[in-house]
């Protein structure tokens, strides 16, 4: 059961939208802690954590889809 637990967990951390590991460094916390704040916000306010952490899975997305950090002026 431990097992199967830490397979979902990998699975989410691999593919999932980084948002949390993102907030934990820009904070200087442990990703596991932010982690830990969505759910039980998700929990305490019906939903809201979770659609607080979809919010800034998009704005993350797209700073990154905005900002790409172009090596030289002739990779336009």
């Amino acid at each position: 059961m431990l097992k199967f637990i830490y397979n979902i967990r990998h699975f989410f951390e691999k593919y999932g939208f980084a948002v949390s590991s993102r907030v934990a460094d820009k904070l200087g916390m442990r990703a596991k802690n932010v982690r830990i704040f969505f759910i039980y916000s998700s929990f305490a306010t019906l939903g809201f954590g979770f659609i607080l952490y979809l919010t800034l899975a998009f704005w993350i997305k797209l700073k990154d889809l905005v900002y790409t950090k172009r090596t030289s002026v002739f990779d336009l």
